[in-house]
Formats: C-alpha cells, sequence, structure tokens
C-alpha cells in the first residue's frame, strides 16, 4: 500500500519542489536551488526504481535487506528535500528562515500523516526531518551565540509534541475504521453467503415440493377424467383446490424472496387489455357466483385495447386483488372499475368489494409481509398475508403504487395505479385453438425425466391425444434416443442424474437429426435463473411442476406445428 502512495504522490512531490526552488531562488539569487532540484529530481527517481518491485508485487513478504533498503532510500530522500532548508536559513534572511522551518514542519506533517502505519519507514523519514527542524536553529544558536534561537527549537520541540499526539489520534481512528470496514465487508460477505444458502434453499425446496405435488395434482385431473359419482368428483375437486392454494403459496414465497432480494426481473410486452381482463373474470366469476356476489367488470370508452406492460406481473396483481375480494364478500358485489389517465399515461384499476371490510388501525398493516387484517383471518379464511405485500412491491417496481380505502361493514376499495404505455394492437398470426391438440396424433415426442412416477403421468396425459412417446431416465438416454431417430418435439427436464437436461439439450442442438426439433422444458426448478438458463438454450416453452395438462397439451401441439412448418419448409 505505501508504495502505491508513494508512486501516487511523485507528482505532489516533484511539482512541491518546483515551487520550493523557484522561491528560494527569489531570496538567495543564487545556483544553490537549481543543483538542489537537480538532486531531488534523482532521488526521486531512485525512490521510484526502489518501491517498484513492492508496487509491482503488493503480495509479496519484502525481505529484511529489501526493508533495509527501502528505509535508507527514504531517508536520503529526506535529506536531501529538506536540505533546501539550511540554504535558505544561511542565505535567504529572515523571510527564508521562516520558508524553511515552514517547509520542514510541512515535511514532517506529510510523512507522519502517510507513513504512520509503516514504523521502519515513519522513523527512517522523520528523524532527518526532525534534525533539521530542531538542529538548524540550535546550531545557528550556538555558532551566532543568539539565545533566543533556542526558543524557535522549543517551539519545534511543542509542534512535534502535538504533531506526536495528533498522529497517534489520526492512527487510532484509522485502526478503528479499518476495523470497521473488515468487519463491515465480513459481514456482507456472510449476508451474500447467506443469501446464496437461501436462495439455493429456496430452489431446492421448490424443486422438491413441486415433484411430489406434479403427481398429485396431476393423479387428481387424470382421476377426474374418469366416471364418477357427485361425492368423489367433489373429493377430487378439494384436492385440486388444495393443490392450486399450495402451488400459490409455493409461487409466493419465491416471489417474495426475489422481491426482497432485488432479484426480481420485469419483462415488457404488449398486452390485450380487455382480453386479459376478461380472462380474469372467467376465472373469478364462478367462484363469486358460489359464494352468491355478483362480479361485474366496467372499462371506460377511453382505456386503450393494448397497453405495453409486463402481462403476468400485471395479471398477478389483479388475481391476488381479486383473490381477496372474493375471499372476504359473502354478499353484495364485486366491481372492477378500469379508467385511464391521459395526462400521465397511467392505467387506474379499482377492485371495490362489499365484504367486511378492515378496521382503520389495521389499514396501514396489510400491505407488510405475513400481515393480514386480524388474528382470525388465517384461521378463517386462510392464507398467508403475502399476496397484498408482492402485489404492493411490484406495483412500486413498475413504478406505481397500491392503496386502499375501507370502511367496516361496508366493503373496500383496492386502487391500483400503473403507468403503461398504449401500442397500436399487434395483428399476429391467428393462435392455434384447442381443437389443434389433434396435431399430436401421430406424433412421436420423447419425454426425459428422471422420476417414474412423472414418466407414467406424462404416458396418462398424453397418450389419449394419439401420440407416441418414447421415455428415456436421464439427459445421457436422451442424447442417445435424439441420435438415433427424429422426434416432433422433445420434453426434457432440468434435474437428472448422468446427465442434467440443459448439457443434453445442448449436445442435441449441436448435431443430429434432432437439432432444429422445438425442445420444451418441463421442470421443477421453477426459479428465473432456471429459465434465464432454459432460454439461453434456446428452447420453445418453459413449463413448470405441477403439471397443466391443457397448457402442456396446447404447448405441444403449438411445437408440433412448428416442426411440420420447418420441415416443409426444408423441403421447399
Amino acid at each position: 500500500m505505501i508504495a502505491h502512495v508513494r508512486f501516487r504522490e511523485l507528482k505532489t512531490r516533484m511539482g512541491l519542489a518546483v515551487f520550493i526552488a523557484v522561491t528560494a531562488w527569489f531570496l538567495t539569487r543564487g545556483m544553490w536551488p537549481a543543483i538542489w532540484l537537480g538532486l531531488v529530481a534523482t532521488t526521486q527517481f531512485v525512490d521510484w526504481l526502489a518501491f517498484r518491485r513492492l508496487r509491482l508485487n503488493p503480495s509479496v513478504e519484502p525481505s529484511r535487506l529489501y526493508k533495509t533498503v527501502l528505509c535508507a532510500v527514504a531517508s536520503i530522500n529526506v535529506v536531501i528535500y529538506s536540505g533546501i532548508a539550511v540554504i535558505l536559513w544561511i542565505n535567504g534572511g529572515d523571510a527564508g528562515r521562516l520558508f524553511a522551518l515552514i517547509q520542514v514542519a510541512g515535511g514532517l506533517l506529510h510523512v507522519s500523516l502517510h507513513m504512520h502505519h509503516v514504523r521502519p519507514l515513519l522513523f527512517s523519514a522523520v528523524i532527518p526531518h526532525s534534525l533539521y527542524f530542531l538542529g538548524i536553529p540550535i546550531a545557528d544558536g550556538i555558532v551566532a551565540g543568539r539565545w533566543e534561537d533556542f526558543l524557535i527549537a522549543i517551539g519545534g520541540v511543542l509542534f512535534m509534541t502535538h504533531l506526536v499526539v495528533a498522529v497517534r489520534q489520526s492512527s487510532m481512528t484509522t485502526k478503528a475504521l479499518q476495523e470497521a470496514n473488515a468487519e463491515a465487508q465480513a459481514q456482507r460477505r456472510k449476508a451474500e453467503v447467506a443469501s446464496a444458502a437461501k436462495s439455493d434453499f429456496l430452489a431446492v425446496v421448490s424443486h422438491e415440493i413441486r415433484t411430489p405435488m406434479n403427481a398429485v395434482i396431476s393423479a387428481a385431473n387424470l382421476l377426474r377424467r374418469t366416471r364418477l359419482d357427485r361425492e368423489q368428483r367433489e373429493h377430487v375437486s378439494m384436492l385440486l383446490d388444495a393443490g392450486d392454494m399450495l402451488v400459490g403459496l409455493l409461487n409466493d414465497v419465491l416471489d417474495f424472496s426475489k422481491i426482497e432480494a432485488g432479484k426480481m426481473q420485469l419483462e415488457s410486452s404488449e398486452m390485450d387489455l380487455r382480453d386479459k381482463l376478461a380472462s380474469l373474470g372467467r376465472l373469478w366469476q364462478p367462484k363469486a357466483e358460489a359464494n352468491g356476489v355478483r362480479l361485474a367488470i366496467q372499462i371506460a370508452p377511453n382505456v386503450p385495447d393494448c397497453v405495453r406492460t409486463d402481462p403476468l406481473r400485471f395479471q398477478q396483481m389483479l388475481f391476488n386483488l381479486l383473490s381477496n375480494a372474493v375471499k372476504f364478500t359473502e354478499d353484495g358485489s364485486i366491481t372492477v372499475s378500469v379508467d385511464w389517465r391521459e395526462a400521465d399515461r397511467r392505467l387506474i384499476v379499482a377492485v371495490a368489494d362489499t365484504g367486511c371490510g378492515i378496521a382503520p388501525d389495521r389499514l396501514g398493516n396489510i400491505f407488510d409481509s405475513f400481515e393480514q387484517a386480524d388474528a382470525g383471518t388465517t384461521r378463517k379464511y386462510g392464507g398467508t398475508g403475502l399476496g397484498l405485500a408482492i402485489s404492493r412491491r411490484l406495483a412500486e417496481i413498475m413504478g406505481g403504487r397500491l392503496t386502499a380505502e375501507s370502511v367496516v361493514g361496508e366493503g373496500s376499495t383496492f386502487t391500483l395505479d400503473l403507468p403503461v404505455e398504449p401500442v397500436q394492437r399487434t395483428e399476429n398470426a391467428p393462435k392455434r385453438a384447442a381443437a389443434d391438440e389433434n396435431m399430436l396424433a401421430g406424433r412421436v415426442i420423447l419425454a426425459a425425466d428422471d422420476h417414474a412416477v412423472n414418466r407414467h403421468i406424462l404416458s396418462l396425459l398424453l397418450e389419449p391425444h394419439g401420440c407416441q412417446l418414447v421415455l428415456v431416465e436421464n439427459g445421457a438416454e436422451a442424447v442417445e434416443a435424439a441420435m438415433s431417430q427424429p422426434f416432433d418435439a422433445i420434453l426434457m427436464d432440468m434435474q437428472m442424474p448422468v446427465m442434467d437436461g440443459l448439457t443434453a439439450t445442448a449436445r442435441i442442438r449441436a448435431e443430429g437429426m434432432n437439432r432444429k426439433t422445438p425442445l420444451i422444458a418441463l421442470t421443477a426448478n421453477a426459479m428465473d435463473v432456471h429459465r434465464a438458463a432454459w432460454d439461453a438454450e434456446g428452447v420453445h416453452a418453459f413449463l413448470t411442476k405441477p403439471i397443466d395438462p391443457v397448457l402442456l397439451a396446447a404447448t405441444l401441439a403449438e411445437a408440433c406445428a412448428e416442426a411440420v412448418e420447418v420441415r416443409e419448409a426444408a423441403v421447399a
């Protein structure tokens, strides 16, 4: 460190030397200042050479001989640099004598502050400065017989005493700051390790929960396709509802963790606003009507048809608001009012209900993590209290805000104020309807998954569509199968023994007859980092477990249609 400090200050020392030499020439009118400046330049060059090795290799512990050389070089530098004080004291008159003392005092202050943490170098520089500072007036007092010069030396001793106290205090302060900084860095590293461990833990927990949940929910979906009586169908519905709640809870915990870590990434794409609101209405209207509650969506005429925002997060916020409204409204109505403020291009969505309302003393806390309206809410309605906290944080990340107003016994109104960019609707190719799932008939699909239960579920879900499944247990078997026959689509798990899904995907993409076959990631690794890893491999789609049977079939149908188009283009 000291080597870098001396190197950085080299220009400063030479600039001061030039200034001192010019001032000394005006005071003495002789050649000695010029000679002195030449000697200073020479010794500074020697200093640069001596400390160069330490500067280039700061981690190497210097030998005792090398330390001795550095101390000697530092002493010689000081002897030469402060030697101008003798010339000024002898030939500069009263002004020269004052300037000489100031110059040496400045040198003492400089080396004391910059070298106090390296004792050998400190003493090597301070001793020559002190000899000049005290020795010149004492020697002149003895030679000239002026006792008042001894008073100057006494003043010098007082200055040096204060300097020692100041340097000691500075050293203690610097040491305390260094220790505090080291402690802060250690705590930061510990927090980073803890954060990484938490992320790893959440990834593992997410994977390990999604894997059995995939079996539970998929089995319930398959069971619902069979002939059941009314009571059995109700039991299956309870299974699916409980599964949806567990998956929602898992997603909330993961989202909250990402928001807390500052790792929530937003997307920006076109969204058909009316279509999105209509789909949310179709989802929640049956649940509201089951409670005897009317659900209405009112959209002002000036609201744009299409806007640019993050559709997934927009849907997530409204889903949470509607979920709360349905949960806490036992009679009356729920109204979703959508308005547009052209002045600052903000979308205003208000979800008003006629439910139980929220007490004023609890209203300010409902957006806090794990907070609910009262202690009995969890027992009566369930939930963790993360939905509103996540929704508000998402709104803030997107540049908007989420507020609430409520009157006990009359209901609540949650207002989402969000900046969005209105855009012209892009005329995309019409989306393939569910009927396109007929394209799965006769298609050959490779599916890689290390869990036997998951492979069995895929067979039960997809074979009724008329497709042929080739099931393998790991990435290595998937690569081998992809080299032996062509497929219309490939389903790939991520975490598998022998070879993981990402490595297998890269191998398949590198060579062979399935290089351009659409590949769909179907995995229990559902975090953003996993999605990004699959996106880097250029997968057709990223689906997470538990499997949504309709979404899986539709995605596979779309992938098979794409494969047909690619083959036809290649033939043409």
